[in-house]
């Protein structure tokens, strides 16, 4: 990670020549900032991790043991690119009771969501095409982008998400090809697309024929608020391809993610996808597809959003009693992260140093800004520590801000 806070590039390799590419592609300053702040000594809310002790670990471990007893060689052996179809079917059925069904031919599995990112990218964009992203937006998602060198151009954003007003002037000048966002609780800014500003979203790409991407990691995350329609289910013109995992409700480990859309995207998709790795992991799938038949997952999400909610509460809680007069957060109804703006003039990048010397960390907010970087933001991760250990680490973030005015 470079001395600014901003992702660096990949150093030169004596004797060998990369791709062009490559030059756009950057290192995570998440993965970079983790090397340091997961150490067990410090307070780390840095990093996107829900909470492990709340996996359902042994609901897991007898899924698999059971394929291993029941179906191992085939559990074992290559499978088809789209996916295991009872898995597949499954999905389809849930997305249908959250809202617009897609058939199960229009799932197709994926070593999590951010495969989905990587092949919708590779299957839709050529060099220079325009993708508009929210202003922050998800750093992973811009790395994969950057490296299909494409054009960015950043829509404003506020506590009600993307702004559509924005977004219908650029797409007139710019004319994109794909609008990329994550509509419920996004990462890092916490914050939900509204749903004037949703139905606003699919007109504008039905009428200008872009792609949406929607990618809705977080949706089951809901702790307070009403749930809001997916961009998928408003659509009926074949202008979304959406995204959603396993890794924020199950466990990461398991690499799970699906992407649902137009048949036409998905058989590219599908094509491309074998171009990458063949298939996703079979036993990963099929041990998933045991546990989802005989496992209560309504209530394994059900006593997963109030320990978010509670730990979402209590880091605002903490941020009112222990930061300096002129900083602002936002305020989650969901998902894993809040957005800290710091009080004028000062520069996140410049403090985190300061606060791994008092053992807690977070992420710097520059990296997330597809554009002009913007140095007076952080972001918190509050899923993966208890209120307790929280509460203790915004006091000492805030007695590091507090010095550094």
């Amino acid at each position: 990670m470079s001395a600014d806070g901003m992702s660096a590039s990949l150093p030169p390799v004596p004797g060998i020549r990369l791709a062009q590419r490559m030059s756009r592609m950057k290192t995570s300053a998440v993965r970079e900032i983790l090397k340091v702040a997961e150490r067990p000594d410090i307070l780390s809310f840095a990093g996107g991790l829900p909470a492990p002790e709340l996996f359902p670990l042994e609901a897991i471990a007898q899924a698999h043991a059971e394929t291993f007893a029941t179906e191992g060689r085939a559990a074992l052996q290559y499978s088809t690119t789209e996916g295991f179809a009872p898995l597949r079917e499954w999905i389809a059925a849930d997305l249908g009771r959250r809202g617009r069904a897609p058939h199960p031919d229009q799932v197709l599995m994926t070593s999590g969501s951010q495969q989905g990112i990587d092949l919708v990218a590779k299957v839709l964009l050529d060099p220079g095409d325009v993708v508009m992203v929210e202003n922050p937006s998800y750093l992973a998602a811009l790395q994969t982008f950057g490296g299909y060198e494409v054009e960015f151009a950043t829509v404003n954003s506020d506590e009600h998400g993307m702004r559509t007003d924005d977004l219908e002037r650029m797409v007139r000048e710019r004319r994109p090809k794909l609008v990329y966002l994550i509509p419920n609780f996004q990462n890092p800014s916490g914050t939900t697309l509204s749903l004037e500003r949703r139905k606003a979203l699919v007109r504008l790409a039905q009428e200008h024929r872009f792609t949406i991407l929607e990618d809705d990691p977080y949706g089951e995350l809901r702790f307070r608020g009403e749930h809001l329609p997916s961009l998928f289910s408003l659509d009926d013109q074949g202008v979304v391809v959406s995204l959603g995992t396993f890794s924020k409700t199950l466990a990461p480990g398991l690499r799970l993610g699906w992407v649902t859309g137009p048949r036409d995207i998905l058989k590219g998709l599908t094509i491309a996808k074998q171009a990458t790795d063949l298939h996703t992991a079979t036993l990963a799938q099929r041990a998933t597809a045991r546990l989802l038949t005989r496992f209560d997952y309504a209530g394994h999400l059900s006593a997963l959003r109030p320990v978010y909610g509670e730990r979402a509460t209590a880091m605002m809680t903490a941020l009112e009693h222990h930061m300096p007069a002129g900083t602002r957060w936002t305020r989650p109804e969901g998902g894993m992260f809040l957005w800290v703006e710091l009080p004028r003039g000062l520069d996140a990048a410049a403090l985190l140093p300061k606060a791994l010397e008092q053992k807690v960390a977070f992420v710097p907010g520059a990296p997330f800004f597809a554009a002009e970087p913007r140095t007076e933001f952080m972001r918190l991760n509050y899923s993966n520590r208890s209120p307790e250990f929280i509460a203790e680490g915004m006091r000492r973030l805030g007695a590091v801000i507090a010095e550094a005015r």
